[in-house]
């Protein structure tokens, strides 16, 4: 089986693809906690400059490896981003932040100031709703209602939806926003 079978970028990357490729974002795109960094390929297939971040040295080397055969850049940084007393996010770096899948409350002001004045914010992850479905079941990595939209309140909200998705069947919150002058 080749990388790009059962690597397919997040459905919501896909459909707003167009806010990171027909704009001049003002920094690098960070993939935080990317997994196999399916979601920054797709993004430095398009010719961004693209940042995956994860714990996972073996997904971190397959992208890696996926960029070369594609001939795209990309920067690959292994980081434990729950190690207590650690921030790796660069302030005001990037031009995006993409994460999905992933929730470590503590990063979530770390990320707010590492966007770029104009700079674009992709999230989406689980809510309570989800143990229904299967994991994950731990409170700590299941968002409670509004709270991801709470958190960008003060930015300009593209998107915004919280509920059920099919295919597999899943409680998520999505937002996309974009930072305005703070």
């Amino acid at each position: 089986m080749s990388y790009a079978e059962g690597h397919e970028p997040a459905a919501l990357l896909r459909e707003y693809l167009h806010l990171f490729t027909n704009e001049s974002l003002p920094g690098p795109v960070l993939d935080l906690a990317c997994g196999d960094c399916r979601n920054g390929l797709l993004l430095a297939k398009n010719n961004l400059s693209v940042v995956c971040c994860d714990i996972a040295q073996p997904a971190l080397d397959a992208a890696r490896e996926e960029a070369r055969r594609c001939g795209v850049g990309l920067e690959c940084v292994r980081a434990d981003l729950e190690e207590n007393g650690i921030n790796l996010l660069r302030e005001d770096y990037y031009g995006g932040i993409m994460v999905f899948r992933y929730l470590h409350r503590p990063l979530i002001p770390f990320m707010k100031k590492a966007v770029r004045e104009g700079g674009i914010l992709m999230y989406e992850t689980y809510t309570v709703d989800q143990s229904q479905f299967g994991k994950p079941h731990n409170p700590d990595y299941l968002l409670t209602p509004g709270e991801l939209r709470g958190w960008f309140s003060d930015w300009d909200i593209i998107h915004y939806y919280e509920g059920i998705k099919d295919n597999p069947k899943r409680a998520v919150s999505q937002i996309i926003c974009r930072k305005g002058a703070q």
